[in-house]
Parts: structure tokens; sequence; C-alpha cells
């Protein structure tokens, strides 16, 4: 009797705590804004590659153009058009203090698309990020603003939407506002990880603990630990009532009944936002694809409303005695997992000392080699971080420096450094204009376009890998579906984009001597036929001018009929 009355007092505080929650914001105010009921793909604060999720991506059942609905009365206040991120994206700013963003969309209602276009053909610019004024577009709730897609970021169809703070634009958790989204399922944990904490998270690494579930409760064997300052990591998931992996929501850690650490995930900026890689075990997310989320702060992790005021989660083992460790994590509606397990600390070893280039948050840093340098401001590092930075010959025939090395692609940058590198012969003035700073993540590459100082280039950077200085001769392109002169009888032009090395940063295309609007889908650029090219309207010349990285320029000129 006594256990179950026990077991009724944690429930009615659990949704206590949940209440004074969802309390400080406004109850069913906001509608579902699909016409289908809500299903997630993602909810806001799971873990992303440099930042947290923001908002919900709402299930569109693999489909686009759904009709997407005003959350609640309001007016348009904003929209975007960008090749990433949002894609076209509606921001909606409500009467009540808040503001509801609508993402990854295919089209705008008809008045506003009509307004969005008209911009783009008088700016002769496709991406845009135009504000209104309150009398503008005023929406109700429930109106059609949008039909829902795939567009920008998006790696499938689906509808991301975002409530915001509208005086502080920080986002807010939308779960906390009383939507109807059936949820019975706990977290469900699959990995523990302790961390040696007398250097840095990251040397020696995480140290894996195998969990065990019996019943509905997790456990461990008696976790046996080497240092007397060490720290946890979980591995876990949120579901609702479908498959998706979601966020976890709240965690808390206690050591033998005593809270030491909590977080949860209430709201986050978009200038915060990067602060994720302080929380996550970055190089198990990078490398192996593993999401651990640290239930401990990093010295470099200054996110705030995340962790629990005062409670760092380290923990500094006095003895040799066992202790309890308590995890327990709660998703919005209160469904809640713990996992019991204990330490020891076993026989002390050394562990991991400074070198001469590490790195510490906190405190800004410069590293030279013999032809490059590296300068780190204090905000840099999350953990320290015994730097690794030495030069290599490159395999690149248009390489003009050795190859820099900087750590590795593992360890997380919090903001930009500043690379410079110099080349290993004189440069001409024409190959100086042509010179990008090539760097390789592991994953992906970057070129950016080389600043001179002197005899250095420079360039700026929020990654680690190996970076080298290219002269850039090539020239970027595109290439059409068609044969000069042929009739297009489709809805579309599309043309596929290509350079050699980086990105094409610039794309102009002219139709007859005047500009024509074209989206751009990742490599693609696409025109959708439009009052500018109609039916029976003959023969076109479609003039297409591209820039890369490097700045070269290139010019192609199509033909077709309509």
């Amino acid at each position: 009797m006594k256990i179950f009355s026990q077991l009724m007092m944690a429930v009615c505080l659990i949704a206590t705590i949940i209440t004074q929650a969802q309390n400080n914001y406004p109850q069913n105010y906001f509608r579902n804004p699909l016409n289908i009921p809500m299903q997630l793909a993602a909810n806001f604060g799971a873990v992303r590659t440099n930042h947290f999720h923001m908002g919900l991506d709402l299930r569109t059942n693999s489909q686009e153009n759904l009709s997407v609905l005003a959350a609640a009365d309001g007016y348009v206040s904003r929209i975007k058009v960008e090749r990433y991120g949002f894609g076209n994206a509606i921001y909606i700013t409500h009467p009540n203090g808040f503001t509801t963003v609508y993402a990854h969309l295919n089209k705008y209602f008809d008045k506003l698309d009509e307004y969005v276009k008209e911009k783009q053909y008088k700016d002769e610019k496709w991406e845009q990020d135009i504000a209104f004024q309150p009398g503008q577009f005023p929406v109700t709730k429930g109106q059609l603003i949008a039909l829902s897609g795939n567009t920008g970021g998006s790696a499938g169809p689906h509808l991301h939407f975002e409530i915001r703070d509208t005086k502080t634009e920080e986002c807010l958790n939308p779960l906390l506002f009383g939507f109807n989204i059936p949820d019975s399922v706990a977290p469900i944990i699959s990995g523990l990880y302790w961390y040696d904490r007398r250097f840095s998270t990251y040397e020696p690494g995480a140290n894996g603990i195998t969990v065990k579930k019996i019943g509905n409760a997790y456990t461990t064997d008696v976790v046996r630990v080497n240092s007397p300052m060490i720290s946890f990591g979980i591995k876990a998931v949120d579901k609702a009532n479908q498959g998706f992996n979601l966020g976890v929501y709240k965690a808390e850690l206690l050591m033998d009944g005593k809270l030491i650490y909590g977080f949860s995930i209430d709201k986050v900026s978009y200038d915060d936002t990067r602060y994720l890689n302080g929380c996550i075990d970055y190089t198990k997310f990078i490398r192996d694809k593993a999401g651990i989320q640290h239930l401990s702060t990093l010295p470099g992790m200054k996110l705030a409303n995340y962790g629990t005021s005062n409670l760092s989660g380290v923990i500094n083992l006095q003895d040799e005695g066992i202790h309890t460790i308590e995890i327990i994590l709660k998703d919005v509606k209160g469904n809640t997992s713990r996992l019991t397990t204990k330490v020891q600390l076993a026989k002390t070893d050394n562990g991991v000392s400074p070198s001469a280039k590490t790195v510490l948050p906190n405190q800004g840093k410069v590293i030279t080699t013999d032809n490059a340098e590296i300068s780190f401001s204090k905000n840099a590092m999350y953990d320290a971080v015994n730097f690794n930075m030495y030069e290599k010959n490159s395999g690149d025939g248009n390489a003009v420096s050795n190859t820099i090395v900087l750590q590795n692609p593992y360890i997380p940058v919090h903001d930009y450094y500043t690379l410079k590198i110099k080349p290993n012969r004189k440069l001409s003035k024409e190959e100086k204009d042509k010179a990008v700073v090539l760097f390789d993540y592991g994953s992906d590459k970057d070129a950016v376009k080389a600043k001179w100082n002197g005899d250095q280039a420079e360039a700026q950077f929020n990654r680690l890998g190996t970076a080298e200085l290219i002269v850039d001769n090539s020239v970027p392109s595109v290439s059409s579906g068609w044969k000069d002169g042929a009739v297009i009888t489709g809805s579309t032009l599309r043309l596929k984009g290509s350079t050699r090395i980086g990105d094409i940063t610039s794309f102009r295309a002219e139709l007859d001597g005047k500009w024509l609007r074209f989206a751009r889908v990742k490599d693609d650029f696409i025109y959708t036929f439009d009052e500018k090219c109609p039916r029976g309207s003959g023969s076109h010349t479609l003039k297409v001018t591209t820039i890369n990285s490097a700045g070269n320029a290139n010019t192609q000129t199509f033909t077709f009929q309509r």
C-alpha cells in the first residue's frame, strides 16, 4: 500500500509539473494547421546536425499539395523563399504575442503568391525574405494559406510547423500548447555511457555500458570507473503513438537520491541552436550516427533555459563505495522511463594530460604551422581539445599549398574561426583572383573564395577537417534535357548545374532578353511556365549565366519552341 501511495504521489507530481509548463502558454488557441490528424515525424528539440529541431514535422501521408491552414487569426508578417532551409515559408503573427511558421511549402495562397512573384520579377531575384505590415495580408483561423510541399532542406514531403514568441523570436515547444496528439508511449532507452571529466569528454571519449530492460524499468550491471570525476550520457528516443523516433523532452539525473542534473527542451532561439553540439556526444553523432545526450553541462555550453541551474551533472567520487544512479526521462505527456544503476570508483589511472596546443573553452587560441595559422575565439570550444594541426603534401594537381590537417571532423566548433594559408609558390594576381580554400569535412566539401592578406590566403569556417589552397580555372555550366529548337510541351524547364569545385554561387536566366524566374532545387534550376512564355508563343532564346565559388563565369544559350 505504501509503494502504491508513493507511486500515485509521483504521478501527481509529474502531472503538476507538466500542467504548470503548459499553463504558461494558451491551451487550444492554435488549431491543427492541416486537415488531417496531427502525426509527428519529428518533435521540438530533436537532435539534428549542428542544431536542435525547432518545431514539429507534421506528416502529410507522403503527399504534397495538402491544404495548409492558418493556426489562428492574425496576419502574414513575413515570407521566405530560399534554396535550402525552409524553402518556401510563411510567418503569421497573432494578437496573443505568438508567431506561427509554416515551412517547405509548394505554393502560397493565390493573392500572396502573386505578390511574391511580382516582387521576384521586379527584383530579378528568386530568393526572397519579405516583411509585411499588419493590414496587407490578414488571415483568419482555418483559412487556406498555402499548399504543403518538399522545398528547401526537406528530405521528404511534410509540413514544418513552429510557434515563436513574437517579441523575442524564441522558438517554443508546440507540444506545450495543447495539441491533440495521442501519446501513451514512454521514452525508450538503448544505451548508457560514462565520460572521464578530468580533462575532456572528447578524450578518451565515451565508455559504453550495456543496458538491460526488466519489465518497464531499465538497469545495468555495476559501473566501475577508473576516474574520480565522471559524467553520464544517455542514448534514448521518444515515440508518440506511431513509429517515428522523436527527441527526449526532459531528463533528470540523481545520485543517491539527490538531483545532480536535469534538462528540458521548452524553448530555443536560432541564435543559440548550435549549442546543441555541446549537449550531445558530437563525436559519436558524426562518426557513428548515434544520438547520445549529455547528462551534464560542458564548460563551453551556454544554452539558456536548458540545464538545471547550478547543477553541472559532473560527479566527484570521493570514495570507493557503491553509489546509486537514477536517470528519469519524460515526454510532454508525462510518460516516464527510469534507468537505475550503481557506480563505483575502481583503481584510478592517470588520464589524459593537456598539451601545448590544448584549446580550452572560454579562451581564445592561435595555433601555427610553417605555412598556416588558425585563430579560435573564446567561444570556439565546448570542451578541452588537445588540438592536432599539421601539414602534408597535397594530392591535388591544382593545389598551390600543402594540405592543412585541422584535428578531425569529429570535434565540434561553435563559431567561425579564421584560417590563414601561405601558398607554396608565388602566385600571379590572376591566380590569386581564382584561388579558393577547399575544405574537406570527411562527409562533404566546401570551397570559399580566398581573401588575401599579403602573401596569405584567409577564409573562415565553423567545422574541422582538412584544407588546401586551390587555383580554380574551371567554369560552371548547366545542361538541358532538350535539343536546341525542340518543342517543349511540358509544364517546366529544368536545367542541371555543375561545377568542378565548390558551388554555383550565382545564376541568371534571360528569355529573349528579359529576366526569367527559375527556382533552385539543390543543383537544379526549374522554371514553371507562366505568362512570360505561354503556349503557342513561338521560338525563344534562353541565355543562362552562372558563376562559381572562384568567381569564374560562363554564359550559355539554348533555344526552344513553345
